[in-house]
């Protein structure tokens, strides 16, 4: 059976990039009827943390594409220690007593000979375990079979042929010298564990896929298939990184600023992978159908942004794509999305779901064409769920025109004769219109004007629909405090 891995570190947010790993790993997996397994790599306790977890399980689930097993590095100590024993037992791991060398310019990072101290290489099995015996600290490293003069070799499902030559490996950690297992250790115990079929991971793990693949046949154990994925890159043509990027690269930034879950993971899939009919546009059924490895592309996929301009906070494409989704959801399933916001920022009516649910879901109907994230409902059309809003200085500049203000309270008084029943768009505009010509004045006075007094905004949907919209009460309200 094909069984794929996720394996973030818990030491921060979820990056975007680990989040396209995830899904291509996952649309994988679903493709071949295989599984999924979120691994947590908390072999690092000094970095690792709880709140990091809570993110990505969080920032997994916002994608809503679930998982089959959940599996936690350190819980599996055990096997990390029996593993570390099998390869110092058959001579393919060695003890290195060798005091780690600080390098004077940095009060953080150790450095270790490249290839490890020969003489540690070919101690004796009795002088290591005496020593070790003794308390003397070591370091647990691979005994790379550099006399073999072997040329490593692998077949990437992305990169194709990929070879190396044994000689240039250097003897990699296994266990630091508290005992605990390295990132190397630990990751290819847990795949011999966890019986993983496939690694798709990212180009930068290239390197360490050939120290991985030595690991394997060390363990008596078929190395999995291999695929490594382009990198994502800034707009700078530099690695797409928190340090650098800011929370752009947050997976968590996008859906706490309004984006669809599966909107997101119609974005992220484009990066670095085209549809042979170049659609750019998927639900998630039609990418299952259409996604397939062979059209990752081998070139770095770059995200465009403008952190300086709110307008373009995220890749133009990515906010273009989730508008569409925000287009063809089903508006039920909208309206319950947009809900959590509202509640979020205190502006959810009760009424939205009792007499209010029709002209609520017709609202959302409507807007969502001329919106591209959930926020922006919160954000551009506060209007249309809060009595509170801001008014845009063109928009007050419409209700200061002439005798603007006095022909809405006029209009607010006419329609306290109007009931839910008689007041419709078609009634409205007559109403409107009607008004302008006793006074004199253009129809587009009072439009602009009651625009302002009902939304604070001085564009937008037909006027009209926007008095019915809120609803009688709301619209007497408004005109009335213009």
């Amino acid at each position: 059976m094909t069984r794929v891995r996720f394996a973030p570190a818990p030491t921060g947010f979820l990056h975007i990039g680990g989040a396209r790993t995830y899904i291509f790993n996952w649309l994988f997996a679903r493709q071949q009827g295989g599984k999924v397994v979120l691994r947590i790599d908390d072999t690092d306790v000094e970095r690792s943390t709880k709140e990091a977890i809570k993110s990505i399980i969080s920032g997994l689930l916002f994608l809503e594409l679930p998982w089959d097993e959940t599996y936690y590095q350190s819980g599996a100590r055990e096997f990390h220690d029996k593993g570390a024993e099998r390869l110092l037992v058959t001579g393919a791991a060695y003890r290195d007593f060798t005091p780690p060398r600080v390098d004077p310019s940095s009060t953080e990072k150790q450095v270790s000979p490249w290839l490890a101290n020969p003489g540690m290489r070919e101690l004796s099995g009795e002088e290591s375990r005496r020593r070790a015996e003794a308390g003397e600290p070591f370091v647990l490293r691979f005994r790379v079979p550099r006399e073999s003069g072997r040329i490593l070799e692998f077949q990437d499902m992305i990169f194709g042929s990929q070879s190396r030559a044994i000689e240039d490996i250097e003897d990699f950690a296994l266990c630091r010298s508290d005992g605990s297992p390295t990132y190397h250790l630990a990751s290819c115990v847990d795949d011999v564990e966890l019986e993983i079929s496939h690694v798709i991971r990212g180009q930068d793990h290239l390197t360490n896929t050939f120290k991985h693949i030595l690991l394997f046949e060390a363990l008596d154990f078929n190395p999995p298939t291999f695929g490594h994925l382009p990198l994502l890159l800034g707009p700078d043509g530099s690695k797409l990184s928190k340090r650098k990027h800011g929370p752009v690269v947050s997976l968590t930034t996008y859906r706490d600023r309004g984006f669809l879950g599966h909107g997101l993971v119609n974005y992220l899939s484009l990066l670095g992978w085209s549809a042979k009919d170049d659609r750019e546009i998927f639900t998630l059924d039609e990418l299952l159908e259409t996604f397939s490895i062979s059209g990752i592309q081998r070139g770095n996929a770059v995200v465009t942004f403008d952190e300086s301009d709110d307008q373009n906070w995220a890749d133009p494409k990515a906010l273009w794509v989730n508008g569409q989704h925000l287009r063809t959801i089903d508006v039920e399933d909208l309206a319950h999305y947009i809900e959590k916001h509202l509640l979020a920022e205190d502006m959810w009516n009760p009424d939205f779901v009792g007499e209010g649910r029709d002209r609520m879901i017709a609202t959302v109907d409507m807007l969502r064409t001329r919106y591209v994230t959930l926020r922006d409902f919160i954000e551009k059309g506060a209007a249309y769920f809060s009595d509170e809003f801001a008014i845009e200085e063109k928009a007050r500049k419409n209700l200061d025109k002439g005798d603007a203000r006095t022909l809405l309270h006029e209009l607010a008084k006419r329609f306290k004769s109007y009931d839910e029943d008689t007041f419709n768009e078609d009634n409205v505009e007559k109403e409107v219109r009607g008004l302008a010509a006793e006074r004199g004045v253009k129809p587009g006075l009072i439009i602009n004007a009651s625009r302002a007094a009902l939304t604070g905004q001085s564009v937008g949907p037909s006027a009209f629909w926007i008095f019915i919209a809120l609803g009688l009460e709301h619209v007497i309200k408004r005109l009335e405090q213009a």
